[in-house]
């Protein structure tokens, strides 16, 4: 995969910031034309850095009131067959297999206490689970870029 450029980056930020900025308003905003955009879009995409748009939508408005982060450890079943779970649950937003300790993180949103009952004793089934609950995120849906090259280290 070749490298970004400057203008990809720029891009990849107002994209991420704004998913429903058209072609237009990017080429506007970054002072090119809107084929010069469009074939740049159309490369991000076909290259797999841009894999979809998307509308952030917030938890609580939909009635899920409540962030979890959980760790699952000492699994009772494949992880195979756990996250194929974790794809059906709805009240999973992510589900990651990691190194260490658990096997698995997953973050969820649920309906208050309730819910929050409800997904950890079906979680309990797969093996030891510990709950977070999140009262702030701080640093959330960060734009995505490419690491900046330090020329002094």
């Amino acid at each position: 995969m070749g490298k970004l450029d400057a203008l990809d980056v720029k891009i990849l930020s107002l994209l991420q910031q704004n998913a429903r900025m058209n072609i237009t308003s990017i080429s506007q905003e970054l002072a090119l034309s809107r084929p010069s955009v469009a074939e740049r879009l159309h490369r991000l995409e076909e290259r797999g850095v841009i894999e979809g748009y998307t509308a952030r939508v917030s938890p609580p408005a939909v009635g899920r009131d409540t962030r979890l982060i959980l760790q699952v450890t000492d699994l009772r079943v494949t992880p195979k067959e756990f996250e194929e779970w974790a794809q059906a649950e709805t009240d999973i937003v992510e589900c990651h297999r990691v190194t260490g300790n658990a096997s698995h993180f997953l973050q969820a949103t649920v309906a208050g206490t309730q819910g929050l009952k409800k997904l950890v004793d079906c979680l309990m089934d797969f093996g030891n689970v510990q709950t977070s609950v999140v009262l702030a995120s701080p640093v959330i849906n960060r734009p995505i870029l490419p690491p900046e090259e330090s020329s002094t280290r």
